[in-house]
């Protein structure tokens, strides 16, 4: 049994390792949007910092640690009805009249990133190259401004969209550069690029410019249809699952064969001892049977001692 269980654990560990690649990947995805996140809640607690007796309207900029050196932070403290009556410019973002606050409170936070060098280790677009730092903008509840891991607010334009000036861009010839926004939960969006570099958003989040990466020149050489890559390496894990599978499934039957023969082995061997003791008991000295009356009775046939009077002895 010991065995059994043994081959049985063997099997879910290599099951298990034959669908590694695909936990992996969801994984990371998973991991990445967990890093995004932590990094906004510690650039709004730098934000917050930097708000010392701060006055409304005014720009405020936040000082990150050395090891996130290269990113940009500030707060800028507003009442939600001057926002929406007059709307604001704040560094590249130009908010437009109409801007909705949602849940409504009556001050807030709007907490600025730009993210410069580390856009790529925390916003990865597969396929896609940035052309432009990622560019964040998030709203925060004012009412306390020493409080940490604040719930996003929601700020939604009901009126003119947003509009986002990225300066200094450039795409490669030919490259068709796409406005990039990325939301809280990880899902992006892409629209064309207006003039000037400039995008035209209506929600709060992260944006950059990206333009498609160049895809390597094709072979040459023609290749037969087949199925996607990902069908194939579905298919090859599928096949190497039957593979362990076969290969245990086999290993169990060799085992329990060579378990019954062992069992008949020992059978076979204690059937054996039994017959030669019965064949050594019935080799021994036979004893002469004798008539008693109307039985017999085993009787010896030879006096080993022969009896001697007592007066034999007598001279």
């Amino acid at each position: 049994m010991g065995l059994l269980f043994r081959s049985l654990a063997m099997l879910c560990i290599l099951v298990w390792f034959s669908w590694l690649p695909d936990l992996t990947a969801q994984s990371t995805s998973g991991t990445s949007r967990s890093s995004a996140h932590a990094l906004d809640s510690l650039l709004q607690d730098y934000a917050y910092q930097a708000l010392v007796r701060p006055r409304t309207g005014f720009i405020y900029d936040g000082h990150v640690p050395s090891n996130l050196t290269g990113i940009k932070v500030s707060a800028l403290r507003l009442r939600s009805g001057s926002l929406y009556r007059k709307g604001v410019k704040y560094r590249e973002f130009n908010l437009s009249v109409g801007v909705r606050v949602t849940p409504y409170v009556k001050r807030l936070v709007l907490v600025y990133q730009n993210l410069g060098n580390w856009s790529m280790v925390y916003y990865t677009l597969d396929g896609y190259t940035f052309l432009a730092p990622v560019l964040g903008l998030l709203a925060y509840d004012a009412s306390n401004l020493s409080a940490k891991n604040l719930p996003e607010l929601d700020i939604r334009a009901s009126r003119d969209p947003l509009l986002i000036e990225f300066p200094n861009v450039s795409a490669p010839a030919g490259a068709v550069p796409k406005c990039v926004w990325i939301n809280s939960n990880g899902s992006r969006s892409f629209n064309n690029v207006t003039s000037d570099n400039k995008c035209l958003v209506y929600q709060q989040g992260h944006f950059s410019i990206v333009v498609q990466s160049i895809a390597p020149a094709p072979s040459p050489t023609p290749v037969s249809p087949g199925p996607a890559p990902r069908a194939k390496e579905k298919e090859g894990n599928s096949k190497k699952v039957w593979i362990i599978v076969g290969s245990v499934v086999g290993g169990l039957a060799l085992l329990g064969l060579a378990a019954l023969l062992v069992i008949w082995a020992r059978k076979f061997r204690q059937k054996k001892r039994m017959q030669q003791m019965e064949r050594a008991a019935e080799v021994g000295e036979a004893l002469h049977m004798t008539p008693i009356g109307s039985t017999k009775a085993p009787a010896a046939t030879v006096t080993r001692t022969q009896p001697v009077l007592e007066s034999e002895y007598v001279p």
